[in-house]
């Protein structure tokens, strides 16, 4: 009998297990709702990718719920190892599947959503990147759901000849590229990625047209230290970024990078307060925080705040 290819190779053999103990404010329920079968009957039915299923998200079941998913194209293969992230590594098995875009924004359409969160997998074996298939789903959202503002989270596209550009040209409303995680440890977390052309890309994008939302992220608890967070808020702020998003890091497997340390609510409304005297103009943090969580309730809020 064949077994399964493992989602992960290139970690089989690492053994990272997480020590400490998982505090209560981190503990969700499984979800069950009618509601969040109907979503998961939605992304079936159009063969979809979700970042929501392959990263484990453990704010899956509130989303679903409300009907908010965040859309993964390009396939499910990442060309990356981060060592945080529960989607599939190896070699994707072709080139992007040409009917995804316009899946995705019947998806949109069905779902009735007024805000829609689009990411992907790193395509390094892609000449452009993905690039074209962020700009192909992102008018075809327009085209069928003219009314849904349109949010994007995109990977780095390095060596990629600066094609973020022309994702930047179609105007999605909110342009997020997360950082992840402080330079010092970059090459063990982000292996493959460039803290400063992150940085740049983000700068660049903003420079490009100013009416784009830029966002950025990072994860804690990776074994940075406190002073190194507040760093690289700082370079996010002179970046000119205008939404930041801290969360809590959760190991997905023993295979993956360890957690270091569960930072308190305290500890998050500290760093909270920290942004917004930065000056940025929408700021998350929370334990549960992810990219793409209450995306819809934020921009909004975002809006309101220029």
């Amino acid at each position: 009998m064949l077994q399964n290819k493992p989602r992960h190779p290139e970690k089989i053999k690492k053994y990272n297990p997480t020590t400490l103990k998982k505090p209560n404010w981190l503990r969700v329920k499984a979800p069950t709702s009618k509601k969040y079968f109907e979503t998961l009957d939605i992304v079936k039915t159009h063969n979809l990718v979700t970042v929501c299923q392959e990263a484990a998200c453990p704010n899956i079941g509130e989303c679903w719920d409300k009907k908010h998913a965040t859309f993964m194209i390009l396939g499910d293969t990442c060309t990356r190892a981060c060592a945080f992230c529960n989607v599939k590594t190896g070699k994707p098995s072709g080139p992007p599947d040409p009917l995804e875009p316009l899946n995705v924004a019947k998806s949109v359409l069905k779902l009735g959503l007024k805000h829609v969160v689009v990411t992907s997998v790193d395509r390094d074996d892609l000449k452009d990147g993905g690039a074209g298939q962020f700009i192909s789903t992102i008018r075809y959202i327009k085209e069928l759901s003219p009314g849904t503002t349109i949010e994007i989270l995109t990977p780095d596209f390095l060596r990629k000849n600066k094609n973020y550009i022309d994702i930047a040209v179609v105007k999605p409303d909110v342009f997020n590229h997360n950082l992840e995680t402080v330079p010092r440890i970059y090459k063990q977390i982000r292996p493959g990625s460039n803290y400063l052309e992150s940085l740049k890309l983000l700068r660049e994008v903003k420079e490009f047209d100013k009416t784009i939302f830029t966002k950025s992220g990072i994860m804690i608890g990776l074994g940075e230290d406190y002073s190194e967070i507040i760093e690289v808020l700082k370079d996010m702020k002179k970046s000119n970024i205008d939404f930041v998003t801290i969360g809590q890091y959760l190991q997905p497997s023993i295979h993956h990078e360890k957690v270091h340390k569960f930072y308190s609510p305290d500890e998050f409304k500290s760093l909270y307060n920290y942004c917004l005297n930065l000056g940025f103009k929408m700021i998350s943090s929370s334990p549960m925080t992810r990219s793409s969580y209450h995306a819809d309730e934020d921009f909004e809020k975002l809006k309101k705040a220029i």
